[in-house]
C-alpha cells in the first residue's frame, strides 16, 4: 500500500455547527454520501464516539452493485474533528470556521485496487454533494 495520503477539501457556506450536523447525522448522510447521481445511500448509521461504528450503505441505483461503508472511529473532537479507521486505513476530517463558510478536510489512506486520481475525485464528488446539499437546506 502507498503511503502518499490523499486530501480533498470543501469550502461550505455554512457555519461550522450546522455543517458538523450534516456531515455527521444520519438523517442528512443518506442524501449526500454518493459520488454519482445513478448511485444513493439508502441507509446510515453513526455511533459517534471513540470505538462506534459509522457506517452508510451506498448502492447504485439501478441494484447492480452496493457495499457498506464501515469504520470505527478513533478520535473524536466533538465540532472540530474525527479519525477513523476503515479496511486497515485511515482517515482524518477536519472543520475549519472561516467567517461566515466552513472549510472541510478529508485526508485519507488510498486503496491499492485503483488510481490515486480515481480515488481523489470520487471522494471529491461526493464532498461536492455534501457541500451543495447542505447550502440548499
Amino acid at each position: 500500500m502507498t503511503t502518499e495520503k490523499i486530501t480533498i477539501k470543501a469550502t461550505v457556506l455554512a457555519d461550522k455547527q450546522k455543517v458538523w450536523d450534516y456531515y455527521t447525522n444520519p438523517e442528512h448522510i443518506t442524501k449526500w454520501n454518493f459520488a454519482d447521481p445513478s448511485w444513493h445511500c439508502p441507509a446510515a448509521t453513526n455511533d459517534m464516539k471513540v470505538g462506534g461504528r459509522y457506517v452508510a450503505r451506498m448502492e447504485a441505483k439501478d441494484g447492480s452493485f452496493g457495499f457498506d461503508f464501515d469504520a470505527v472511529y478513533t478520535e473524536i473532537n466533538i465540532g472540530k474533528s474525527f479519525t477513523y479507521e476503515f479496511g486497515g486505513r485511515l482517515a482524518a476530517v477536519d472543520f475549519k470556521e472561516i467567517g461566515k463558510q466552513t472549510e472541510v478536510n478529508v485526508t485519507f489512506d488510498p486503496e491499492t485496487e485503483n488510481s490515486i486520481e480515481l480515488q481523489r475525485n470520487g471522494w471529491q464528488a461526493i464532498l461536492n454533494n455534501f457541500k451543495k446539499y447542505t447550502e440548499s437546506n
